[in-house]
């Protein structure tokens, strides 16, 4: 049976890592609520496509449009089995939204999977949930983790780790892995 995943999102949330984790798990059969702060189901968040060009830091340029399909105030955090937490922008100031934050620890009290890629890991110290946690993330969020009580996971860009019900990666190289990893965690079992 399927699981009913929340994915908290925001504008310029990184486009690959917003739409690629949306498909893949309703392509498995779970179903995935994407909500943003004060934005309705049928709104938009606007994406931003982050890549890795031979600078000393990633390159940003504007992505799509990503249509949510669930309404932020209608959410309740209890409702929901897992928790997907995109990278890019969102995250930066996603982390000062109170019921945000709320909902994200929800996860943590009550130990579910969640999975956070790349700048996710921003939010996850906002809500101060990685004291103690392995945590992989972009590199340059690698302050975050630590000052948030964390174990930054240096791992390769297209790799992801386990830390309990935490599932993360540090960019959308890793997909294949991370979206594994989080499969696994969530008990889901594809058979060839």
């Amino acid at each position: 049976m399927g699981k009913k995943i929340l994915m908290i999102c925001g504008d310029f949330c990184e486009d690959y890592e917003t739409m690629v984790p949306f498909q893949a798990l309703q392509a498995v059969g779970h179903t995935v609520h994407a909500v943003c702060p004060d934005k309705k189901a049928g709104d938009v968040i606007a994406t931003a496509i982050h890549d890795f060009e031979g600078h000393q830091t990633y390159s940003e340029k504007r992505g799509h449009n990503f249509a949510l399909n669930a309404s932020f105030a209608d959410v309740r955090a209890a409702d929901y089995d897992a928790l997907v937490i995109p990278g890019g922008r969102g995250p930066e100031y996603l982390r000062m939204n109170d019921a945000v934050v709320a909902m994200v620890r929800h996860f943590f009290d009550t130990d579910k999977p969640v999975a956070a890629i790349c700048h996710g890991a921003q939010l996850l110290a906002g809500a101060r949930v990685l004291e103690g946690r392995l945590c992989s993330a972009y590199p340059a969020c690698r302050a975050e983790v630590e000052l948030a009580g964390g174990r930054y996971a240096d791992i390769a860009i297209d790799a992801a780790v386990t830390d309990r019900n935490l599932v993360s990666a540090p960019a959308w190289p890793a997909h294949p892995a991370w979206i594994a990893q989080f499969l696994a965690v969530l008990g889901t079992r594809i058979t060839h």
